[in-house]
């Protein structure tokens, strides 16, 4: 069978237990309740602001809705994949479209598009946008140039680094790159006063770290590395927190072959065959300032909630979103932070 699949050989770290430690198993996440009663399809996206949820589906719709999901309304259909939203100081919504690239929609629901390419190369999977608070810079992520949307598991398999961490200037409209070979950049989230931005290199199993500011700005650190899972989408919560949603725990398959790129050829090409063996587990973390875990957050088990790609503190609650779920959760963060 066919594929476009050229595996890079690499070494990754052991993966830590979930036996014991800081990731040991729980069913905390037991605590979700659903978001409304109506059924939506892959609630990716969330966007929390002035008690409103705004959501991207996996038919190109952009929803809002009340926070308990009662009302909702659609604002926009981009005809891609709405992976990423933020707001611009001047009321715009950018969209982290993973087919159409960055886009907006202004207050006439018109969809204006921002960027699509950079440096010559076209993005292939457009997947998360975060905005500064003087709304100069967008900062997102192009997660694979080499594979689009829907493709994620081929590029996490090839390991070629073909990732990119993106900066879009509304001033002048241009995009720079910040950080090229990265393994499959996915979520991305400004850190306090907007010193540095943080993105998830799921295929590594690390967040990655981008100085914008200071006497290291310009460079870059691993701000976590070797996560007990694949890090998917991840948010601040603009005091002292990270979010981190975790897709699934790591494979042993994925792992194990990660030096032999032919056995992960072969994986890649039974795959189109195949379910992938992704176990279901839900998994979030919670960070604080200096990368160190302060909440673990499982649950397994066929009605567990999973995957988990999306994670937004909002209040006394915690909110969650799932790339392939049919409804949005939410669970109270003080049962997250183990204050209950």
């Amino acid at each position: 069978m066919p594929t476009k699949v050229r595996p890079v050989a690499w070494s990754p770290p052991s993966a830590p237990s979930l036996h014991s430690g800081p990731f040991a198993a729980n069913q905390l996440l037991n605590a979700v309740r659903p978001v409304g009663a109506l059924e939506i399809d892959g609630p990716e996206a969330l966007l929390l602001e002035e008690d409103a949820l705004i959501t991207g589906l996996h038919d190109g719709r952009i929803l809002h809705s009340s926070l308990d999901g009662k009302i909702i309304k659609v604002l926009a259909d981009t005809g891609g994949r709405p992976l990423g939203l933020a707001r611009h100081p001047n009321g715009l919504l950018v969209i982290a479209d993973g087919v159409k690239g960055l886009l907006a929609l202004d207050a006439l629901g018109q969809l204006i598009p921002l960027s699509t390419s950079a440096g010559g190369v076209d993005y292939g999977f457009t997947d998360d946008v975060a905005i500064d608070q003087s709304g100069h810079y967008a900062y997102f992520s192009d997660a694979s140039s080499r594979f689009g949307y829907g493709s994620d598991g081929d590029a996490i398999i090839e390991h070629g680094g073909d990732g990119r961490l993106l900066r879009y200037d509304f001033q002048t409209g241009k995009t720079e790159q910040l950080l090229d070979k990265l393994e499959f950049a996915n979520g991305v989230t400004l850190g306090p006063e907007d010193s540095y931005v943080l993105v998830n290199e799921t295929g590594a199993y690390r967040i990655t770290r981008y100085w914008i500011s200071g006497p290291k700005a310009g460079t870059s650190d691993v701000f976590i590395d070797n996560l007990p899972g694949l890090p998917d989408n991840l948010a601040f919560n603009g005091g002292t927190r990270f979010w981190v949603a975790l897709y699934a725990p790591r494979n042993a398959l994925l792992d194990g072959t990660a030096g032999h790129p032919f056995v992960r050829k072969m994986i890649a090409r039974a795959l189109k065959v195949l379910p992938a063996p992704v176990e279901k587990r839900g998994f979030a973390l919670g960070l604080d300032l200096e990368g160190k875990v302060i909440a673990n957050l499982q649950a397994t088990g066929s009605e567990s909630y999973s995957p988990i790609t999306t994670v937004r503190e909002y209040g006394e609650w915690l909110y969650f979103g799932s790339l392939k779920a049919r409804h949005m959760v939410r669970m109270p963060l003080e049962v997250a932070l183990g204050k209950n």
